[in-house]
């Protein structure tokens, strides 16, 4: 079979049309794909609103105006606490450093980076922090939850990761553009839709069903030694606790110099005040969960709670700026090894199994976790 002979004008111009069509096939691939927002893929129904109950002993939940709980937001926040793909590497996520188990702490005395870096403080947990409206870290450097997601991400020595490539990750990613329409209304993302999605989560991280709150709700009894040391938390001759440990958060939210270093080597709370009475001060911590979340203070120094109890109980140091209330401690004999040990009794009751062990908070990509979008259940 014979074939026509083409002619070779024919053949330059269909050389041309093909090349054409190759140029725009590059042009297409190589296009700056973070410039492209993806389009919804569907219209975006309203986000529904979430409500947590709380118990009556508790204060009201401080919010943001402009991010409200939804069951979206909060599922997406879950999601994204979770997925490593928010570092540089994709080797950690906003778990790797608050682990569930340890009420969203670190085992760790200080935090490590994707590269290995170590970090001069230690994770602070994540339990009812949607109350600590005197700024989150140690420090209280972020103002609130929102502003403190903004600043792993980026930084070199955690997860290493700039936020306009973060961006383009999750813009290009199968799932994520669909579930930011399901808790913004369109499939924009942001920085800040990431970071008030992690926001909404973290306000769902409820510590409130501790053998202490079920105490306070009348379903059981303390025993006479878990009693008897909730009287030595709030004597002033014994334990003192209550005054940076006020309940029901078990927490005074401010900022206290502690006598961990006679010269701090760490300026805490002075760096970002400027105030020299500060010099040294850190954020007095929850109490709750806090036999299950060692190391403890602020770098990890105190490996058990009996530490930690010793220091106030006769081993700080005298800086010349030491909080008033922890000096007021050298006016009483200090507690006996039995008083101590009475004290962790009650310290024992703050432990919250159900929090440690939430599904609704764990991680979604785990093979035997709830799906992303559950609906927390209401405390």
């Amino acid at each position: 079979m014979s074939f026509p002979v083409v002619s070779g004008m024919f053949r330059s111009r269909r050389r041309v049309v093909a090349f054409a069509l190759l140029f725009a096939v590059f042009a297409a691939c190589s296009k700056d794909e973070s410039d492209t927002v993806v389009p919804p893929t569907a219209e975006c129904p309203a986000a529904q609103p979430l409500t947590l109950t709380l118990p009556t002993y508790f204060p009201e939940m401080p919010s943001r105006a402009d991010n409200p709980l939804t069951v979206e937001g909060v599922a997406l926040g879950r999601r994204l606490f979770h997925d490593p793909i928010l570092s540089g590497d994709s080797s950690l996520a906003c778990a790797g450093c608050h682990t569930q188990s340890l009420a969203f702490g670190d085992f760790r005395p200080a935090s490590e980076g994707i590269h290995g870096d170590k970090s001069t403080r230690q994770a602070p947990t994540i339990v009812n922090q949607a109350w600590n409206i005197n700024g989150i870290f140690w420090d209280g450097r972020a103002a609130d939850l929102e502003e403190q997601a903004t600043r792993p991400v980026p930084e070199v020595t955690e997860m290493d990761l700039p936020w306009p490539t973060a961006v383009e990750r999750l813009q290009r990613h199968p799932d994520y553009p669909d579930l930011f329409c399901a808790a913004f209304g369109t499939s924009e993302i942001t920085r800040d839709r990431v970071v008030k999605a992690i926001g909404q989560f973290e306000r769902t991280f409820i510590s409130v069903n501790s053998k202490y709150d079920k105490w306070r709700r009348g379903e059981v009894q303390l025993s006479y030694e878990e009693y008897r040391g909730y009287l030595f938390f709030m004597a002033e001759t014994k334990g003192d606790c209550f005054h940076c440990h006020a309940e029901p958060l078990f927490t005074s939210a401010d900022f206290r110099v502690t006598g961990l270093d006679s010269i701090p080597l760490d300026l805490g709370r002075g760096a970002i005040s400027g105030n020299p009475v500060e010099i040294g001060a850190f954020k007095a911590p929850t109490l709750r969960n806090i036999m299950e979340s060692p190391p403890y203070m602020h770098d990890g120094r105190f490996m058990t709670i009996r530490q930690v109890l010793e220091h106030y109980n006769h081993g700080f140091s005298q800086p010349g700026n030491l909080d008033p209330l922890i000096d007021k401690r050298n006016q009483f004999p200090p507690m006996s090894a039995a008083d101590l040990d009475t004290l962790e009794f009650f310290l024992h009751t703050l432990t919250d199994w159900e929090f440690l062990g939430d599904p609704d908070l764990s991680d979604p990509f785990a093979t035997s976790a709830p799906v992303a979008n559950s609906k927390p259940r209401a405390r």
